[in-house]
């Protein structure tokens, strides 16, 4: 069986070493493999974890969320509408957040127009930021 040192295995995930160790202390990995010098060693199945890992991460996931799907990946008997019902739920947050940028940048786009960007010190870009944000509109 071929190990992995944590170094070799964040070239090969495109992850930190430090990140590495956090997902181990977070219960995303378990069981790693130390040397006798104490060194964690990465298997094959390690490295595919973190790839698992750092793709979730990509798309947003939650670390939470990501322990439920890798509990989910490992578990031959899951539930394929358990997978579902994650992520559709992830679906409705990042719209919810996607929704919001949104509103946020139409809202600092009134306060924009509004401002002559002249050599005057009047700025309604300042004033609407003293407001509560919901007065924006």
């Amino acid at each position: 069986m071929t190990y992995y040192s944590i170094r070799q295995a964040a070239e090969h995930s495109g992850l930190t070493p430090k990140m590495i160790r956090d997902y181990e202390q977070k219960g995303l990995l378990v069981n790693i493999r130390r040397n006798d010098a104490g060194y964690r060693l990465y298997t094959e199945q390690d490295l595919h974890t973190l790839f698992f890992i750092a793709h979730a991460r990509t798309l947003g996931f939650s670390l939470k969320q990501i322990a439920e799907l890798v509990a989910l990946w490992q578990n031959p008997t899951r539930s394929s509408a358990d997978v579902k019902a994650l992520a559709q739920s992830h679906i409705q947050t990042l719209e919810q957040k996607a929704q919001q940028l949104h509103e946020m940048a139409n809202s600092l786009r009134q306060l924009v127009r509004q401002c002559h960007g002249d050599e005057h010190p009047d700025c309604p870009i300042l004033k609407g930021l003293e407001k509560p944000f919901n007065s924006l509109d």
